[in-house]
């Protein structure tokens, strides 16, 4: 990759890593429900007037919108306001990887290769490890929501996939488009309408700043230049860049929000991201001989 685009892979993840931090920010001030439906409202508008028609088939981006836009970010939030930290969720989502695998095995037939199967089981060991310290600080209960996430992030991996979308910013204003009715619904439901009327007139400069970030920088500029790596590079290339963002989310988190880091929070995040670069990369191919040399060669040496 050339080194401008380096720095863009770099700084996207940073940006989906330091998202951890905003949303915890977020839900000070609205329920997670809220929190999803603004967010996912704010970047599919006024985008969806904006990028055209879906490039990719309707059943794949409503399938998309549900799994990703629905149900992963409202378990996500919903972790994170019931107390998992925003460094440990980071590292927990990527329990996604496990789910992706078994979704892609059992539902599109795919035969994981060995790196693949390895990469899962060490990045179960870690969130194994992870899940054997949880307490008051890190409830189970949070725990399990942010897992149920990362399962919801599979099934939409399986979508996308089956989306083949080429231009990932217009698939994302339109995924974003499809979540927003059913969570705004999902919203008046259960916070009740005034609750919601009462929390969208308590919004300040810090709340709208949050889902501006979430809505714009990493949702639009994010998959927006993510997308145009992935066509420029290749997704080989390009998608172990993502395993940075956990990082960057744990070290905002303890610059920011001052959560401690443990023993065992390093070493199973170390296993859960090593398993996660394990099974996004491929070995390298094997050198072909050098060809012998030729007789008119020989006689010029």
């Amino acid at each position: 990759m050339r080194p401008r685009d380096l720095a863009l892979a770099t700084l996207i993840a940073a940006v989906w890593g330091v998202n951890f931090v905003v949303i915890h920010v977020g839900l000070d001030s609205m329920s997670p429900l809220l929190f999803c439906a603004l967010r996912f409202g704010a970047a599919a508008l006024p985008a969806v007037f904006l990028v055209g028609r879906p490039k990719a088939p309707w059943r794949w981006v409503v399938a998309t919108g549900v799994a990703l836009g629905v149900v992963k970010f409202s378990l996500l939030f919903a972790g994170m306001a019931a107390g998992l930290p925003a460094g440990l969720s980071a590292l927990v989502l990527q329990s996604q990887v496990i789910f992706t695998l078994v979704f892609a095995t059992v539902l599109l037939k795919d035969r994981p290769g060995g790196r693949r199967v390895a990469g899962v089981v060490l990045s179960g060991a870690g969130i194994v490890l992870i899940a054997t310290q949880l307490g008051l600080d890190r409830p189970l209960g949070a725990f399990l929501l942010v897992v149920a996430a990362g399962a919801a992030w599979g099934l939409a991996n399986v979508a996308i996939r089956k989306a083949g979308a080429t231009d990932m910013l217009n698939f994302m204003v339109w995924v974003s488009a499809v979540a927003t009715p059913p969570l705004v619904l999902l919203t008046l439901a259960v916070d009740g309408p005034a609750y919601v009327w009462g929390a969208l007139r308590g919004l300040d400069l810090v709340a709208l700043g949050a889902i501006a970030y979430i809505a714009y920088l990493s949702t639009l500029f994010g998959f927006g230049v993510w997308g145009r790596l992935i066509a420029r590079y290749g997704a080989a290339t390009v998608a172990p860049f993502a395993a940075l963002a956990p990082v960057f989310a744990i070290l905002s988190a303890a610059l920011f929000l001052g959560e401690e880091l443990h023993w065992y929070d390093i070493v199973g995040g170390a296993a859960i991201l090593g398993g996660v670069l394990l099974g996004a990369t491929r070995p390298p191919a094997p050198a072909e001989p050098a060809p012998a040399p030729s007789v008119a060669a020989g006689t010029a040496a």
